[in-house]
């Protein structure tokens, strides 16, 4: 995926359909941290990270989406 520069990303968590696996946790500790039992990005805007776009691919409950911050397309889960 070509960046742009400034490029920022929106992550959001569908919290009723977050199962708590944490695999979003382990694959981007950065951008995501478990509260409640529920996935939680700290920060909703960042800078593009690979790690967030694979904790999105990789949420057994689909529940994480991660789009352009500019543009509002859908980066992951690819649709």
């Amino acid at each position: 995926m070509s960046e742009r520069p400034g490029e920022r990303w929106n992550i959001t968590v569908d919290t009723a359909a977050c199962i708590g696996s944490s695999m979003c946790a382990a694959a981007a500790p950065r951008h995501f941290v478990m509260k409640a039992g529920k996935a939680e990005p700290p920060a909703g805007t960042v800078g593009p990270d690979q790690t967030v776009l694979d904790a999105a691919e990789t949420c057994p409950a689909l529940a994480i989406t991660v789009t352009d911050a500019d543009t509002g397309r859908q980066l992951a889960p690819e649709a």
